[in-house]
């Protein structure tokens, strides 16, 4: 635990313009980044009294061993820069916006010659055109099942709609006319896509035209006595008007808005958003965030403006790399229960997203004011259901941590845990995987994979030369960073009064230099790219998946490598032994304690992650050696070949005409495949 005094700058170091700072842990990695309108009134406040502070505050100005800033010009300026270092930094300290859940989407895929609609969860793609997000997936099935009479549009996947294609004949939709059957011919490309065109119309709040335009049809259906088309038409009209009314009004004039609200306590928050288009909620989202240490008197006004910051940078950032043509992510209208103190420099800088004014206000009376109440008494509820699904999460992970540190005897709580994983059988196809825990909670960017040299012996041996290889390969990649890091720290040198200039385009930081030996502040950013390296900086404790075996092994790898700083322990999984190097006797943490279950967390998911990278290296193995074993078969015919069936299984039970339609592949060359595949099944 560091002496902020230690890393404090010199009085009157600190400008007293605005700017962007960083706070840094002893190996050069950010934790914390902010933001002040003076950074020498809001640095010298971390600075003043340590147990004064917030604990979240304590925890991260003790962890820390550097801090540096950016003056900038203007503070819209201090906005933009602090919302980049975010976003790439990812420090642990700052709280993040991520949703409660992966909210479903309905996505269309614009990038393809013949459009495809389905439910979506996950990152956005370039090219596909997303609608929501929505709190239910069955309420976009519900909705989509009654558009598809009006918009028959392909919802199948890819497989199905080639394997119908090969066919000659459509799936039940195409039978049923809720799919225009583009995969038998009965509609061009063209006018599929201009089908798919009037639902993205329809959905992004282009209703009444539509339904006036099908009235008008259906009557001229009616006066020309086509009864049967009016019918239809008639049908159509009353399934969007059913569409519609899901979709009640919540603003009668139309109004585009986003309606934000904040619930917290005294240690979490939660936040909920509504998203008004054209007078009607079009989709909702909610986040529980842990509640910043630094936050000032005014907390839900620091909430909202990092909120704001963040969702709407990254929404607009993913508009623009989409390139499908969806409207503006952010709105003309921004109604929030308080304004931020810095309200007008937001207010540009939201200006600025969306290339027209933006107004950010509190709504005082009307229909504004009541959906306001609405979208809090969601927030409300969204914190109580989270206290009752999570209760003491937070409480259980600090317990964890502070027991782990004290059943192992660390110096410090081990905010990184790194667990390593073998998986093989009998000693083939044997792989490794690293997974990363930090605060408690899973690191998933920073996981890793190993494809690991097979060696003959006993699965036990060979376990112990596999972890002992895997932990050689990681601290390597270390400590190469850790030299090339203090090499460049070695050729910047200091000046006389111990502070370091630290590069800055807009600006000058200042850093404290004198950091007890340990890595250089930019010990943990790649050189040629910029962006952090994310194995720059070594775990406060590595888990081996074994026992006293695999534990010594892990060791012996980092007194070889001259790494002292990192305490190592092997989780037995027969009885959740945690085996420490060089003890002759186990640590045994209590079965229901916190820190025994965090372990098992760890270890566990190490075990997923490795079965998972196994099983796929075996399966490409496997479907590699049932084509290797046919005679005059080279690569570019296998891989045409897997990418038409799709598998082998499917290209055993191919008939020979099917297999002659692939390209490169004659009668003599299928009747070869066919005959060696099924001599092998």
């Amino acid at each position: 635990m560091a002496d902020p005094q230690s890393y404090r700058p010199a009085p009157g170091t600190i400008p007293t313009q605005p700017g962007v700072y960083k706070f840094r842990d002893k190996h050069g990695r950010v934790i914390y980044v902010g933001k002040a309108k003076s950074l020498r009134s809001r640095l010298n406040s971390y600075f003043a009294d340590v147990y004064g502070l917030h604990p979240r505050t304590q925890q991260m100005v003790t962890t820390a061993a550097s801090v540096e800033w950016t003056v900038v010009s203007t503070e819209v300026e201090a906005l933009q820069l602090e919302y980049n270092w975010i976003k790439e930094f990812d420090p642990q300290f700052n709280v993040r916006y991520r949703d409660d859940k992966t909210y479903p989407m309905l996505a269309v895929t614009l990038n393809e010659e013949f459009p495809r609609l389905y439910v979506y969860r996950g990152p956005r793609r370039k090219g596909v055109r997303y609608f929501g997000p929505y709190s239910h997936a069955w309420a976009i099935r519900e909705t989509l099942d009654l558009l598809l009479r009006v918009f028959p549009a392909r919802t199948c996947s890819a497989g199905v709609f080639k394997r119908h294609n090969q066919m000659g004949r459509p799936c039940l939709l195409g039978y049923i006319d809720k799919c225009s059957a583009p995969c038998v011919g009965r509609v061009t490309a063209p006018e599929h896509r201009q089908i798919v065109e009037d639902f993205c119309d329809f959905l992004a709040g282009k209703t009444d035209n539509l339904i006036r335009q099908l009235e008008n049809d259906m009557l001229g259906a009616s006066e020309e006595l086509d009864f049967e088309r009016a019918a239809r038409l008639r049908d159509d009209v009353a399934a969007l008007r059913k569409a519609v009314e899901k979709q009640a009004v919540v603003l009668g004039d139309g109004t585009d808005a986003d309606v934000i609200a904040f619930s917290a306590d005294e240690l979490e928050a939660a936040v909920q958003i509504f998203h008004v288009r054209g007078g009607r909620v079009r989709g909702q989202r909610g986040w529980v965030v842990e509640k910043p240490g630094d936050a000032e008197q005014n907390e839900h006004a620091e909430l909202l403006e990092q909120f704001v910051t963040q969702f709407y940078g990254e929404e607009a950032e993913r508009a623009m790399q989409s390139g499908d043509g969806a409207p503006n992510p952010v709105p003309r209208e921004v109604l929030v229960p308080v304004l931020p103190d810095d309200v007008d420099e937001l207010q540009d800088w939201l200006t600025g997203l969306r290339g027209a004014r933006v107004s950010l206000r509190i709504p005082q009376r009307g229909d504004k004011r009541t959906l306001m109440e609405t979208v809090e008494r969601n927030a409300v509820e969204a914190l109580h259901q989270h206290k009752l699904k999570r209760s003491g999460d937070l409480t259980a992970r600090s317990a964890a941590l502070q027991g782990l540190q004290d059943a192992l005897d660390l110096d410090e709580a081990p905010l990184r845990i790194e667990c390593v994983d073998i998986s093989h059988i009998q000693g083939s196809d044997v792989v490794a995987s690293l997974v990363v825990f930090e605060d408690g909670l899973a690191k998933k960017s920073d996981y890793r994979h190993y494809g690991i040299k097979e060696a003959a012996g006993d699965g036990h041996s060979d376990d112990v030369a596999s972890i002992a290889e895997v932990t050689r390969r990681r601290f390597l990649r270390h400590r190469a960073d850790t030299r090339q890091a203090e090499d460049a720290g070695g050729a910047e040198g200091t000046g006389d009064n111990g502070i370091g200039l630290a590069a800055a385009d807009n600006g000058i930081g200042l850093a404290a230099a004198d950091n007890g030996g340990d890595l250089a502040p930019e010990a943990a950013i790649d050189p040629q790219t910029g962006r952090p390296r994310r194995f720059a900086y070594p775990p406060n404790l590595f888990v081996v998946d074994g026992g006293a075996p695999q534990a010594a092994a892990a060791q012996e790898v980092l007194d070889e490598l001259g790494v002292t700083d990192v305490a190592v322990v092997g989780l037995a999984k027969r009885l959740e032994e945690v085996w420490v190097p060089g003890d002759d006797d186990p640590v045994i943490l209590p079965r229901s304690s916190d820190a025994l279950f965090l372990l098992q967390r760890v270890r566990d998911e190490a075990h997923r992650f490795a079965i998972s990278f196994h099983r796929s290296k075996r399966s490409k193995r496997m479907t590699a050696s049932a084509l290797d074993a046919i005679p005059g078969l080279g690569e570019t015919r296998k891989a045409a070949l897997l990418q038409h069936f799709g598998s082998v299984t499917k290209l055993r039970e191919a008939s020979l005409e099917e297999i002659v339609e692939v390209p490169g592949i004659g009668l003599t060359t299928a009747r070869t495949v066919l005959d060696g595949l099924r001599a092998d099944a």
